[in-house]
Formats: C-alpha cells, structure tokens, sequence
C-alpha cells in the first residue's frame, strides 16, 4: 500500500461523511456512487467533503478501515479469555460467524470481489484491518492456551487461520452464492460446535 497517501483530515462533520459514504457504498458498490451522490446523502457540500477526503478512493479506503476496526473491537470485548479454551473459541466463532453474515460482512466482501482487480488496495486494508487481526489475536490466545496446557500447535499461524475456516464450513459458500442468505441459531450453532470440536481433536490435549 501506498504510505505516502495523503493524511486524512477529521473534524466535526467526519463522522457525518463517513456515515453517509458507508451507506452508499456498502448498498452499491465503488463505481456506481459518484462524490456528488456521497455529499447529498451526508448532507454535506461537495467542497466540505473535499476538505476530508481528497478523492473517492481515500473515502473509501477509511469506510472498510473504520468498519473492520469496529467489528474486531466488538469481538475482542465480548471474549474473556481467562475462560478455557473450548469457551472461548465458542465464543470467537459465533462473534466471527455473526460479522460474516452481517450486512457489513456480506457487502464488503461482494465489493472486495468486485474491485479487487481495480482496487487492489482495498482487498489489502480489509485483510489487514480484519482477518489479519484475528489471526493475530489468535497466536496470543494459544500460546497462552498451550501455557496452560490446554493445547498443544506447532505452527500457530496455520492453526489461527483454520479455525476461522471451520467456522464458515457449509455456510460462507452458500452465503456468497445466495443459496441461502438467512441462518439460524441452530445451524450457526451447529457449525460453529463442530468447528471446536475439530479444532480441540487436532490440537486439544487429550485428559489422562
């Protein structure tokens, strides 16, 4: 990513920017919304808009930073992690599930799809910003998990990536596809307990 990116600028309207952008882009993609469009959705004056954001892209680009952030905050304040290791990653993969099939989750990834070639950055940010945090917060959590003798991973970065995995088993596909938009506690709970119990059998130390 480019680090020489100009510094985005907040002030008392930010927010207010940001708000109506998330909304437009979110229910119609990058291309399609123009700054005019943005601007009288935010009821905002184009030249304020300016003064915040020097183009689409940059506007864009802190719609998916902010939200990621948002959405990794949300999850990491609902876990305790002092709870053992089965609770927790209980817990993980319903909060993770639930951002998945969010209105955020669905329509960011549907963008990142669509603007990837484009807009590669975009695909960067949400990664970084979102599952890369995940997966670091992860390693953490089993290394001290494996401290405890809960566990036992040798390559902690694999195991941080799979269990996320897990937990979209017979879902994301079928969510991407539009198969199926709706789910159910049932069939999240389902998925998301088949995911632990998988995830303790490989690396889950064994009582006795």
């Amino acid at each position: 990513m480019n680090n020489n990116s100009p510094i985005i600028r907040k002030g008392r309207k930010y927010d207010q920017v940001l708000d109506g952008a998330r909304d437009l882009f979110m229910a119609h993609g990058f291309e399609s919304i123009g700054v005019d469009d943005i601007a009288r959705h935010a009821g905002v004056s184009k030249a304020t808009l300016y003064s915040y954001f020097p183009d689409k892209r940059m506007l864009f680009m802190e719609v998916a930073r902010v939200e990621c952030a948002a959405q990794a905050e949300q999850l990491e304040a609902a876990v305790d992690f002092e709870l053992p290791i089965g609770e927790v990653l209980g817990v993980v993969g319903r909060g993770l599930l639930g951002i998945v099939l969010s209105e955020f989750g669905r329509n960011m990834f549907r963008v990142c799809v669509a603007e990837g070639e484009r807009f590669p950055e975009l695909g960067q940010q949400f990664f970084e910003t979102g599952p890369k945090i995940l997966i670091e917060r992860m390693c953490e959590f089993l290394e001290v998990a494996e401290a405890r003798g809960e566990v036992i991973v040798e390559d902690r970065e694999l195991a941080a990536d799979q269990f996320p995995e897990l937990c979209k088993a017979g879902v994301f596909l079928r969510l991407v596809t539009g198969v199926q938009t709706e789910f159910s506690k049932e069939e999240i709970d389902r998925v998301v307990d088949g995911a632990v119990e998988m995830f303790m059998a490989r690396y889950g130390v064994k009582a006795g």
